[in-house]
């Protein structure tokens, strides 16, 4: 199985050991070509990517048959462009998932965010998911924690592999 992880940074580098370990290939999105290698030693796939513009990672859905977005702790000097992050740029991803491998959605809740900018994205993963008929699963384990946050988003992943569409 082929994962597609939009948050690549310590926590993303940390479940990419964990899920590589399990045998799962992990494509990491990534914004800055410099961090290629350490993707790459944890066992990822690096995609240039950006997802403030969904339009660069259209073709990183191809083979993928789960999507993680784990950004409940991007940063950013733009709160708009924060709030656009988990709204209309999720929203946009989202719908391009139909017709795509994708048979998953795991979306992070906690993290350094506002409470409100994390529930708008959780229900827009709820409603684009139920409308596509795709499993999804929502994250709340709390990011200090990197390695319990690493077998959290593993576990939820499991979950959402073993969901019986019917």
């Amino acid at each position: 199985m082929r994962l597609l992880l939009i948050g690549g940074g310590e926590r993303g580098l940390r479940l990419t050991r964990t899920l590589t370990a399990d045998g799962h290939a992990v494509r990491v999105v990534t914004r800055d070509p410099a961090r290629h290698a350490a993707i790459r030693d944890a066992g990822g796939e690096p995609w240039d990517g950006d997802p403030d513009r969904i339009g660069t990672l259209r073709y990183a859905l191809d083979n993928v048959t789960v999507l993680v977005w784990a950004l409940g702790t991007a940063d950013g000097d733009d709160a708009d462009k924060v709030r656009a992050l988990h709204g209309t740029r999720l929203e946009m991803l989202l719908e391009r998932t139909i017709d795509t491998t994708v048979r998953g959605v795991l979306y992070e809740c906690s993290g350094t965010l506002p409470v409100e900018v994390l529930s708008q994205g959780a229900r827009i993963v709820e409603r684009m998911c139920r409308h596509n008929e795709i499993p999804w699963g929502l994250l709340y384990h709390e990011p200090e924690d990197v390695d319990g946050w690493a077998a959290s988003t593993a576990d939820a992943i499991d979950r959402i592999l073993a969901r019986d569409r019917g």
